[in-house]
């Protein structure tokens, strides 16, 4: 397993171990121990969620407001560009994302501490996402940030994406900076 730091604190690329043949491949998706010692990630996972996504459609960008999340992104089938903004108005990284292709092929996790809103576009003809979250989803506590704020400017790798009603009506970062 390797790790992979961003210039956004905490957020982690993770390239597990794949031994593979002509038979297919195995990997160990998890392991508590081994994160712990070798990404630092310390907080128990609570919940396991999984996403289906067809083509262009685009998720986010999402984040718990009072009770944040810390998650374990993998992709088990297609291919997604996922991204991570900082969403901290005291930050010296505010309004920064990080943007990384994850996939079936690549085998990358992303590791996204509690306090960052997420979200992702899928590229392939489907998706299917994993996440292992540290802290239970409450609907009540769910926030979001336009997917086209102009302020973070996110080189989104598709055009015209397909987006939920809810997702299509998010402010952008000029939520966090109002007194």
């Amino acid at each position: 397993m390797r790790t992979y730091t961003t210039h956004l604190p905490g957020i982690l690329i993770i390239e597990p171990s794949v031994f593979s043949d002509e038979r297919g491949f195995f990997k160990e998706s998890f392991n508590a121990a081994r994160y712990q010692t070798l990404a630092g990630i310390e907080s128990p996972f609570v919940q396991d969620n999984q996403s289906y996504s067809k083509g262009s459609v685009l998720r986010g960008l999402h984040f718990q407001k009072t009770r944040p999340q810390g998650k374990l992104i993998s992709v088990t089938r297609g291919t997604i560009f996922d991204v991570v903004v900082d969403i901290n108005p005291q930050s010296r990284t505010f309004g920064q994302y990080v943007g990384v292709e994850l996939s079936q092929e690549n085998h990358k996790q992303l590791w996204i501490p509690p306090g960052y809103a997420h979200g992702f576009c899928v590229l392939s003809a489907e998706a299917d996402i994993s996440y292992k979250c540290t802290d239970y989803y409450q609907s009540d506590d769910e926030g979001g940030v336009a997917w086209n704020c102009p302020r973070l400017a996110i080189h989104w790798p598709i055009q015209n994406p397909i987006l939920s009603a809810k997702d299509k009506t998010h402010p952008g970062l000029e939520q966090f900076l109002l007194p």
